[in-house]
């Protein structure tokens, strides 16, 4: 089984494995480059905080801020791929998301993860 078959092979991130496990099964870790990080923050606009506050009050999802974290944290896997990519990694293991508040006027939101190369178990 090649990389190819796991990402897609036309996907964006062709080429890069990223799994939340330590290991792939069937392929061996051949070189363990390090850290890579993804980083994103985002603010939501003015209509979009008024509108949390009045969901606050009568309850219920907040779609536009559930939208805003799902295209942040896309973005911040797209750039944890492009970290790893530009070191020569083919493989992205322990991947995890760290999202914070960012100075009460956004959220950050990081991916990181150990990029590595890996290959078929011989």
């Amino acid at each position: 089984m090649s990389i190819e078959d796991y990402t897609g092979g036309s996907a964006p991130d062709a080429g890069v494995l990223v799994v939340t496990t330590n290991d792939v099964p069937g392929h061996d870790v051949k070189q363990v480059i390090g850290e890579v990080f993804g980083l994103t923050v985002r603010t939501r606009h003015l209509g979009a905080q008024i509108g949390a506050g009045l969901k606050s009050v009568i309850g219920g999802e907040l779609r536009g801020l559930t939208k805003t974290l799902v295209q942040a944290r896309t973005e911040a896997m797209d750039r944890l791929v492009e970290a790893a990519r530009a070191r020569g990694a083919n493989a992205v293991l322990a991947v995890r998301y760290d999202v914070t508040a960012a100075q009460d006027s956004g959220t950050e939101i990081c991916a990181y993860g150990t990029a590595a190369v890996i290959a078929p178990a011989a």
